[in-house]
């Protein structure tokens, strides 16, 4: 399937990144102010094919040619990973298949019949990239690697990618094995949902504990070992792929992933995802909308002269972009309140506004107990609107009398200088 002429979506469908909880990790002081000075000008990439995404928002921050549809090595083990994810258990041992690597082949030295956890063939697969590893978890998880890659490609239409086939499940230059960045990001997005697969991507080395020996191994991705920020995900390599990286980093509770496709070598698949995700955690930041205990409006106790302040049930904390803002709105909220109403009775909502919709609702509540007004007070009340009428009526009555006298006073005086003129 080609894709000429088509064009990246400026907001990733809902569904696709919905429910992202991502670990806030402190960014080193190198990348805090390339980061402020990257987003004002926008980031440098040089990479045929990239995509940068918030997924908070939703917002595709940056894409060059996202949906080409290009090689993508061993970038193609993110989905061998997603469906061991969701047909095996992390516990379970599987004996690793016969794989005869070529000289260049990334593996971690499995031997025919070896056993090792999933946990541990997932850490290979994800870390050292291993081609061993992927061959083994394909023939245990799919039956057959055959099969497998079939069950690789269903998945793939499930998820909406696409841009996406697959022909084996390592990654091996072959026909029909491409995806592009934007189905790479969205792959990569499902994935970090797991705890698993965040925590182990974001491992700089690890250990592989079963098997017939200890193994130790270090994360091909060198940006998780030298920049704070970045935990994760994935990196790719053959001579027709280049160099393809999909990434995430992390800073004050933000979130962005990139994926940078056909690099010439790995210092520039480095240097542009860098690039695309300093830009990203600089354009955006958390921002509280709706604050718990915090009054929004207040209400006018009935037949006494007091109010009660009507507040939030909890806080609301969103990612946007720098320059925007969340907007609250009460609705529903009386002007009048009569009691009794217990402390935090629902009395309105705090609709939170952003980008012309509603993203939040959080329930409108009295700060304290109403009690029902006493008889006094509502005698009192009762007494003072007679009051208040009995005086608007003297006022009035007291008005008109000074108008009478007034044209009384007027025709005395007429009728006197009438009298003088007639002797």
């Amino acid at each position: 399937m080609t894709s000429a002429g088509r064009r990246a979506a400026g907001v990733f469908a809902p569904a696709l990144v919905v429910s992202l909880l991502a670990a806030a990790v402190a960014l080193a002081l190198g990348i805090v102010c390339p980061a402020r000075a990257a987003a004002a000008s926008g980031p440098v990439v040089r990479a045929p094919a990239a995509i940068l995404v918030e997924p908070a928002t939703g917002d595709v921050v940056f894409q060059r040619d996202a949906h080409d549809e290009r090689p993508i090595a061993s970038t193609t083990k993110l989905m061998t990973a997603l469906l061991t994810l969701e047909r095996a258990r992390l516990g379970r041992t599987f004996a690793a298949v016969p794989y005869h690597a070529a000289p260049a082949e990334s593996v971690i030295g499995l031997r025919a019949g070896e056993r090792l956890t999933v946990a541990d063939l997932m850490r290979g697969l994800l870390l050292a990239s291993a081609n061993d590893a992927a061959a083994t978890l394909a023939a245990r998880v799919g039956g057959s690697r055959a099969r497998f890659v079939r069950l690789m490609n269903r998945r793939a239409r499930e998820l909406g990618l696409h841009d996406t086939h697959y022909a084996n499940p390592i990654g091996l230059d072959e026909a029909g094995n491409h995806s592009s960045a934007e189905d790479l990001v969205k792959l990569a997005l499902i994935l970090r949902r797991n705890r698993f697969f965040r925590a182990v991507t974001n491992l700089p080395s690890a250990t592989l504990k079963t098997g017939s020996h200890p193994r130790a191994i270090v994360n091909r991705n060198t940006l998780v070992r030298e920049v704070p920020a970045v935990n994760g995900v994935k990196t790719g390599h053959t001579s027709t792929a280049g160099y393809v990286l999909v990434g995430s980093a992390t800073r004050n509770g933000i979130t962005v992933i990139s994926a940078v496709l056909g690099e010439p070598s790995e210092a520039a698949r480095d240097a542009d995802s860098l690039a695309l995700l300093r830009y990203g955690l600089g354009r955006y930041h958390r921002v509280t909308g709706v604050k718990r205990g915090h009054a929004y409006a207040a209400a006018k106790l009935l037949h006494r002269n007091q109010r009660v302040n009507l507040i939030a049930t909890r806080t609301v904390r969103r990612t946007v972009r720098r320059g925007e803002y969340l907007t609250p709105r009460v609705v529903g909220a009386p002007h009048r309140l009569e009691g009794p109403l217990p402390a935090r009775a629902r009395v309105g909502t705090i609709e939170l506004r952003w980008r012309g919709r509603t993203v939040d609702r959080v329930a409108l509540v009295t700060a304290r107990a109403v009690p029902d007004a006493t008889v006094v007070q509502r005698a009192g009340g009762l007494i003072g609107r007679t009051l208040i009428v009995l005086a608007v009526a003297a006022a009035a009555l007291g008005s008109l009398q000074v108008v009478l006298l007034r044209r009384r006073l007027q025709r005395r005086r007429r009728a006197r200088a009438g009298g003088t003129e007639i002797a």
